[in-house]
């Protein structure tokens, strides 16, 4: 039975080539623009998503506020200043934690030889590179047992090496931080940033070097990486930090807690949002190609009606007719995809890449536009593909089907 329609639909088709060759190019034109579409809203997504790597994922970063709600006899607008004691504060009282580090940070004239320049210097502990998943291009993070031995080694972004050394080995070299000499043992890799904190132009040295540079008890943030509920660890800091700083948990402006995995999740659905809205407009550019399938069959229902009529007479029944018309609108749909998918391959291969994070630094290539073509944008187009073509064919054959076989067989 699925043959009979095959061979009849292709038959069909082979009498109208023109008219069948202009409405496949229809539909592929539709379903490449909605292939392109989603591809390019996933490519947008990752985009997205490889600036806000450098922030690694199950982190909470705390950092000092002022208050703005007056509670435990501390008038609004006082200062909550982060100390080296709110360290063992929150490792004892917070649960799920992995990591922690804090991070006093400082802005050091970064000399080498007659080079020099103002960059970002952070003290903080070994652990923090993997919390914020730095990756070293050559060398290594400082070792833990740096933490507490007053070691002056650091660690340089990638555009700070750049500029300092240029082409030159860094890796041994000893720069000058304000003055005071620090050897490189690790050089970052280039990261897309989004903020600013730029990992590519910052240094960072062992915490306990860097009381050298600054007084180390207050601090410029707590970095926490957790496992669990990142909700639940929000709460924890902040009621401890509520506790030991005097004021109202609720307080939002006291302290600023960056929970990182709850800003992604934002991200995530803007994201998502972005895409429904591209499939739904390509769903409209297909649904153009869908009303030329559907008036093309409707034509060909009018000019075969005899056709129809002598089928009737001769006992086809109407779901046999249904079934027939419904045969070709979906062998036009198939093959007009399987083109509009080879077209959008061969703009998505001919485009390359579309300008996002690279407009606004250099060596960001990464977090450009790929229009890459997964199996999710295959799978959605198809689904979208299959409801326009199936939509655009039944009306047609639901009208051929109806047809009285008296009045068809007196068509002229």
């Amino acid at each position: 039975m699925i043959l009979d329609l095959a061979t009849q639909a292709y038959n069909a088709l082979r009498h109208n080539r023109r008219r069948s060759m202009l409405t496949m190019l229809g539909m592929a034109w539709g379903i490449a623009t909605v292939v392109l579409l989603l591809a390019y809203g996933s490519g947008f997504e990752r985009g997205l998503w490889s600036a806000f790597r450098s922030f690694g994922t199950n982190l909470v970063f705390i950092f000092p506020g002022r208050t703005e709600l007056q509670a435990g006899g501390t008038k609004a607008g006082t200062q909550v200043r982060l100390t080296v004691n709110d360290i063992d504060s929150i490792r004892s009282e917070v649960p799920l934690l992995k990591r922690l580090s804090p991070e006093a940070a400082k802005n050091c004239v970064v000399a080498y030889g007659t080079r020099s320049a103002n960059y970002g210097v952070s003290g903080v502990y070994a652990a923090y590179g993997r919390m914020r998943k730095l990756e070293i291009a050559e060398g290594a993070f400082f070792s833990e047992a740096d933490d507490f031995t007053h070691t002056r080694v650091a660690v340089i972004g990638s555009d700070a090496k750049k500029k300092l050394f240029s082409g030159q080995d860094a890796i041994g070299q000893s720069i000058r931080l304000d003055g005071i000499s620090y050897q490189i043992v690790g050089i970052l890799k280039h990261q897309i940033q989004n903020g600013d904190d730029n990992i590519n132009e910052h240094v960072y040295v062992p915490f306990s070097a860097m009381s050298d540079l600054m007084n180390t008890y207050y601090l410029s943030a707590i970095v926490m990486e957790y496992e669990g509920d990142h909700a639940k660890v929000v709460q924890a800091v902040r009621q401890s930090m509520g506790f030991h700083h005097n004021f109202n948990p609720k307080d939002r402006r006291a302290i600023f807690v960056f929970d990182v995995f709850a800003d992604l999740m934002d991200l995530q659905v803007i994201s998502t949002g972005i895409k429904i809205l591209l499939g739904f407009i390509g769903l409209l550019t297909l649904g153009i190609g869908g009303v030329g399938l559907m008036n093309i069959m409707l034509v060909s229902v009018t000019q075969r009606t005899r056709e129809i009529g002598v089928e009737k007479a001769l006992g086809a029944h109407r779901w046999h007719i249904l079934f027939q018309f419904l045969a070709e609108a979906l062998v036009i749909t198939a093959m007009g995809g399987l083109l509009g998918i080879v077209f959008a391959y061969l703009v998505s291969w001919s485009v390359g890449s579309l300008t996002l994070w690279s407009a606004f630094e250099d060596n960001a290539s990464e977090g450009d536009i790929h229009l890459y073509i997964n199996s999710a944008t295959l799978l959605w187009s198809t689904a979208i593909l299959s409801f326009v073509g199936i939509i655009s064919g039944m009306l047609p054959a639901i009208k051929a089907a109806r047809l009285n076989p008296i009045e068809a067989l007196r068509y002229e």
